[in-house]
This record gives C-alpha cells, structure tokens and sequence, in this order.
C-alpha cells in the first residue's frame, strides 16, 4: 500500500505538467502573449474587436491599435477593469498595463 501512495504522490495534472515544461524552456511569456492577443476578441466583445486593428505585447503592456478615436477615449477610462478582466481570465497579473494608440 506504501508504494501505492508514493506513486499517487508523484503524480501531476496536465496542467501543472505544462505549466513546468513552459518555465523550463522559458517561453511562458510568449504563451501567454500569444494566448492574451488571441483572446482580446472573446474578452472584449465582438463591437470592440471589430474596431480594433492590431494588439500585441511587448514588455508586459498590451498594446492595441484602434480605428475609433472615442472608443480610445472610453477604454482608456476603464484600463483597471480590463485589467482585471485578463487577471481573472488567467487566473494571474499578466499584464502591467494597457496602451491604446
């Protein structure tokens, strides 16, 4: 029964599994750049992606590029609750903050 439990004790999910292999070969951050930029549409909204031209990130900013100088204007005015919003999608801070341009 011992050797039971200590191979029940050596066992990982797959996500914890993953999440070792992405800090091993040190390209989480690109995962989750690829994985924030992906999700901008589903987060935000069809109204807003459909304004937005272009999102990326570079030294854990997310910049996005929109076509509507008012909707700039708006976002600007909640970037904490964007924030917020990707912290809790992620289930961590993964981003210092947001540039719209």
């Amino acid at each position: 029964m011992s050797e039971r439990k200590k191979r029940k004790s050596n066992l990982s999910t797959v996500g914890e599994s993953i999440n070792e292999l992405l800090q091993v070969y040190r390209i989480q951050n690109k995962f989750d750049a690829t994985r924030i930029t992906s999700s901008w549409e589903n987060l935000m909204g069809t109204p807003i992606a459909k304004r937005t031209k272009r999102v990326f990130i570079k030294d854990r900013k997310l910049f996005v590029e929109l076509s509507s100088a008012p909707l700039k204007h708006e976002l600007n005015l909640s970037k904490r609750m964007i924030l917020d919003i990707f912290d809790k999608e992620f289930g961590r801070k993964v981003l210092d903050d947001i540039i719209f341009i």
